[in-house]
C-alpha cells in the first residue's frame, strides 16, 4: 500500500495511506515519485471527478521497473519526468500525487543532469501543452528549423508556467514574441526572451500591441482563455485575421479569426469525456507529443530552455492539498508550486 491524494467524496480530496501500489503495464514505467508540481487542471479535475480517483499530472522521480513494450531506453534507477493523466476513471489508482505511479513510457523523459527533481517536476504538463498548442495547432516553425525572418506571435499570460515555456520555444522557432503579464512579473517574461511586454490591465494594451506589430499579428496563444482574454486578443490581432489557440473552448469574436483549443489529456491517446462531451482517442496527438517532447528535452540539457521558477512547499502530500487551495484562490503568480512527496507534514 502507498500514500496518495485521492478524490474520496464529491468535491473532496484527501491524503489516503492504504492506496494500492500500481502494477506494471507493458507500455509503462513504474516510478517512485520524488517531487510533484501543481497545475490548475488538478483542482478543476478533482471537482468534476466521481470518487474514487487519484489526483495529479506533473511529477519527477526514479524508475523502479520498465514494461516490456517500452521503446525508450529507461532502466531502473534512472531519473525521469513527464506527465500522467490524473483523475483518470480508467486507472483510478494512478495519479501523480502518490508515492508510486505508472507512466506511459513514450511520454516520459530523462532528467538532464543540470536539473533537480523539483525543477523537472514542473515540465511535463507544460511541454505537452506547448507541443499541442504552438506546434500542432498554430503550426509554428520547428525550433530546429526556425524562421529566417521573425513573425509576431502573442502569448497572452506570459508569466504562467505554460507562458514562460511558450515564450522560450517561440523565440527558438524564430518568432517575435509579444506577451502580457502584471508589472510584478515583467522581469520574468523578459528573462525568458519576450520582445515586447504589456500590462494586461492596461485598457489600451490591445491597441498598443496592434501598433507595435504594425497590424501583422496573426498568431495568438491564450494561456488564460476566458471570454475577456479572447476579446482582448481579437482586438490586438491583424485586421486581416489570423489563428487563435486557447487552453479551453474560448473563441475570438471575429469571423476572420480561426479559433481553436487544445486539451492536454488527448496526448494520452485515450477516449475521454470532458465536461460531458465525449472526445475520441487521438493516436495522432499521442505520437506528435511523444516525438516532440523527446526532441524538446534536449534543449533542457543544453540550457536553451529553462523551467518555470519553483516555489518549494512543505508538508509533503498534505502540503499539496494546501497548495491546491492557493492555486484555486488565484494566490500563485510567477512560480510553480512543487512538493517533495516523502516529506512528513
Amino acid at each position: 500500500m502507498v500514500k496518495a491524494i485521492a478524490v474520496t467524496a464529491p468535491e473532496t480530496i484527501s491524503v489516503v495511506s492504504d492506496w494500492p501500489k500500481p502494477t506494471l503495464r507493458h507500455d509503462c514505467i513504474l516510478v517512485k515519485v520524488v517531487s510533484v508540481a501543481l497545475n490548475p487542471t488538478d483542482w478543476k479535475s478533482a471537482l468534476r471527478s466521481t470518487p474514487i480517483v487519484t489526483v495529479g499530472c506533473d511529477y519527477a522521480g526514479i524508475v523502479v521497473d520498465v514494461g516490456p513494450a517500452v521503446t525508450k531506453p529507461f532502466r531502473a534507477g534512472d531519473r525521469v519526468f513527464g506527465v500522467i493523466r490524473g483523475c483518470n476513471p480508467n486507472l483510478p489508482y494512478n495519479g501523480a500525487f502518490s508515492e508510486y505511479i505508472l507512466a506511459p513510457g513514450d511520454l516520459q523523459c530523462a532528467i538532464p543532469e543540470n536539473l533537480s527533481f523539483q525543477e523537472a517536476a514542473t515540465l511535463g504538463v507544460g511541454m505537452g501543452t506547448i507541443a499541442q498548442s504552438l506546434y500542432q495547432s498554430l503550426q509554428l516553425a520547428p525550433f530546429d528549423h526556425p524562421l529566417a525572418q521573425p513573425e509576431p506571435i502573442l502569448v497572452y499570460g506570459g508569466a504562467t508556467a505554460t507562458g514562460t515555456l511558450a515564450i522560450q520555444f517561440a523565440k527558438l522557432s524564430g518568432y517575435e514574441v509579444i506577451t502580457t503579464c502584471s508589472p510584478e512579473t515583467e522581469e520574468l517574461v523578459k528573462s525568458r526572451g519576450a520582445d515586447h511586454v504589456f500590462d494586461y490591465k492596461d485598457p489600451e494594451a490591445a491597441d498598443k500591441i496592434r501598433d507595435v506589430t504594425q497590424d501583422r499579428l496573426k498568431l495568438v496563444l491564450d494561456t488564460i482563455s476566458t471570454d475577456e482574454t479572447a476579446a482582448f486578443c481579437g482586438r490586438a490581432m491583424s485586421s486581416q485575421g489570423g489563428d487563435y489557440t486557447a487552453m479551453i473552448d474560448s473563441k475570438v469574436p471575429r469571423a476572420d479569426v480561426r479559433s481553436r483549443w487544445t486539451l492536454g489529456y488527448t496526448v494520452f491517446g485515450e477516449e475521454l469525456t470532458f465536461r460531458g462531451v465525449r472526445i475520441p482517442a487521438s493516436l495522432e496527438d499521442r505520437t506528435f507529443a511523444s516525438e516532440w517532447m523527446e526532441k524538446a528535452a534536449k534543449l533542457l540539457a543544453d540550457g536553451r530552455v529553462v523551467p518555470h521558477p519553483v516555489k518549494l512547499g512543505s508538508g509533503g502530500l498534505q502540503g499539496v492539498i494546501e497548495g491546491l487551495k492557493l492555486l484555486k484562490e488565484g494566490k500563485v503568480r510567477g512560480c510553480k508550486l512543487v512538493y517533495n512527496v516523502d516529506e512528513i507534514a
